[in-house]
């Protein structure tokens, strides 16, 4: 009891001190060689750790705008492709219709000129005809008149020979 009444935080033994940090030393020592060097070491990878993974976060990124951009530009393409798809389909259209109109066209030319040379054809058919009957007519009436004028035998050959004189004097 003693020993412990004249313990003083204050004013330590100097036995206690030296001790005390013998003791401490030698503890540094044994923590310093098992303990922070595989702490430190630990600290050191994780630190190493999170630089990697902090890289590769960047490095991703990187890729990440990279394949947006290389995505952008096959969008931009793709919308570029299918412009001209359009174009050209148009084209064909329109080169379609105006084929098509130039064939309408043709054949319409074509019947319109077979038509009228149908009409042609009829009317001069329609004239000959217009002039053989017409002809026909002529020739039966001047039968008729020639029969009315000349019915007794001898008026008719007088009248033909005096047709067949004025024939031999033209």
């Amino acid at each position: 009891m003693l020993f412990l009444a004249d313990f003083n935080v204050l004013k330590p033994e100097p036995g206690l001190l030296v001790w005390t940090t013998i003791i401490f030393l030698i503890f540094w020592f044994i923590m310093s060689r098992f303990a922070f060097k595989p702490i430190g070491n630990a600290l050191k990878q994780r630190e190493q750790d999170i630089q990697d993974a902090l890289d590769m976060a960047k490095k991703a990124r990187e890729e990440m705008s990279h394949l947006q951009a290389q995505n952008e530009k096959l969008l931009a393409e793709a919308r570029e492709e299918r412009a001209q798809m359009l174009k050209e389909a148009k084209d064909v259209a329109e080169q379609i219709k105006a084929d098509a109109k130039g064939r309408a066209d043709a054949e319409y030319k074509r019947k319109l000129e077979s038509a009228l040379h149908d009409i042609e054809n009829q009317k001069m058919a329609a004239l000959v005809e217009l002039k053989n009957k017409s002809g026909q007519f002529a020739i039966e009436i001047a039968e008729k008149i020639l029969q009315r004028e000349l019915s007794n035998k001898a008026d008719q050959e007088s009248y033909a020979k005096t047709l067949a004189d004025q024939i031999k004097l033209n």
